[in-house]
């Protein structure tokens, strides 16, 4: 790494935006949503919320039924690689028909590495019980498989074994600015923002916060 001359140390990363909207098709109402940002070793956050905690949220009566959160981000990191670029783990809840607080869906994202303002679509899932007799126990009980810390949602550790199902998907907006990332020998490229198609639902889940094109390539940073 360079560290004399004109070069810096660090470069820094912000971001800001918001957990737009989600949908889960057959869930009832009062859902809300919990995140968390996961990076590696290097980073450090230096302002912002490092985990957030949404409202609770009814769905809309239009045709799309979407469940509206808008609930903003905002955090700012610096780190002296990019290796363990952050990502954000959401984790969404739920009563059942006894009134249980259950999990409704998991999922994460990396984010955007161009600077400017980036939609994505994450597409939710939720873990499923290793037998049906656990199913039903679970059902009764309102003990559903869950993840005991929501980070391991953006790590692959233990991932192989682990059972789930698909269930939704979440809509966010990013905001990117970096600083001093071209110093270091990265070069980032400005990426335009692609609009979501509002066809509700029945939508195919789209990401479009994936990697950009960097001097040194930053898809194995990702890993």
């Amino acid at each position: 790494m360079i560290t004399g001359g004109d070069y810096t140390s660090v470069f820094l990363l912000n971001i800001t935006g918001s957990i737009d909207e989600g949908c889960f098709p057959g869930l009832t109402d009062n859902l809300y949503c919990r995140l968390c940002w996961v990076y590696g070793q290097d980073w450090t956050v230096t302002a912002g919320h490092e985990e957030g905690l949404s409202q609770i949220t009814a769905r809309s009566h239009d045709e799309l039924g979407r469940l509206v959160w808008n609930f903003p981000l905002d955090i700012t990191f610096k780190s002296t690689s990019p290796h363990g670029w952050p990502q954000i783990a959401l984790a969404v809840y739920g009563s059942d028909i006894l009134g249980n607080d259950v999990v409704r869906g998991y999922g994460a994202v990396h984010a955007p590495l161009a600077p400017g303002r980036h939609r994505a679509r994450v597409a939710m899932f939720v873990p499923e019980p290793t037998s049906r007799l656990q199913k039903l126990a679970g059902w009764f009980l309102g003990r559903r498989p869950e993840f005991v810390d929501l980070r391991v949602v953006g790590s692959g550790q233990g991932r192989e074994v682990t059972r789930v199902r698909s269930q939704g998907f979440i809509n966010i907006t990013f905001n990117v600015v970096t600083k001093d990332l071209s110093r270091m020998g990265y070069e980032t490229m400005p990426k335009e923002l692609t609009p979501l198609k509002q066809s509700g639902c029945s939508q195919e889940p789209l990401d479009t916060a994936g990697p950009s094109s960097l001097g040194k390539s930053l898809e194995d940073i990702q890993e």
